[in-house]
């Protein structure tokens, strides 16, 4: 296993298979659109959990500064392929971005999750000890 930044194009259209896993409204070229700007703009990061060459699990995360949180990472987004959960994939990824907060001097790592994951609410909860601190309200506009 060894973990890797994935910043090139290619690598970014390699982890599309996984991240649709999580992200499945977005076709390749829209995410490969979003992710680019994101690393661009937003301070986005992309880092892979790689057994054999192949992705097995991927977390994508950036630096961010509130009122409520001060500086600190937001997860974006951490999936772990289907066929390769609870095998610890998903807790070595969010170790590696709490050991980067905690480089940073951050001391908060932030993330929200779909109100019927459960299954991830148990991990984050039991296995991490993240807490549920507030709701994330959504409204589109036109």
């Amino acid at each position: 296993m060894e973990l890797k930044r994935v910043e090139k194009e290619e690598d970014i259209k390699a982890i599309y298979p996984l991240m649709c896993q999580l992200r499945s409204h977005l076709n390749q070229v829209d995410y490969v659109e979003l992710v680019s700007e994101a690393m661009a703009f937003d301070r986005y990061q992309l880092v892979a959990l790689m057994e054999h060459e192949k992705p097995v699990a991927v977390i994508g995360y950036k630096r961010m500064t509130t009122l409520y949180y001060g500086r600190f990472i937001w997860v974006c987004d951490l999936v772990t392929d289907q066929k390769e959960r609870s095998k610890g994939y998903g807790n070595q990824l969010l170790t590696y971005v709490e050991k980067e907060a905690a480089t940073l001097g951050f001391d908060t790592v932030a993330l929200s999750s779909g109100i019927k994951r459960h299954l991830a609410h148990r991990f984050y909860e039991d296995h991490k000890g993240y807490s549920k601190v507030s709701f994330v309200f959504k409204k589109s506009v036109e």
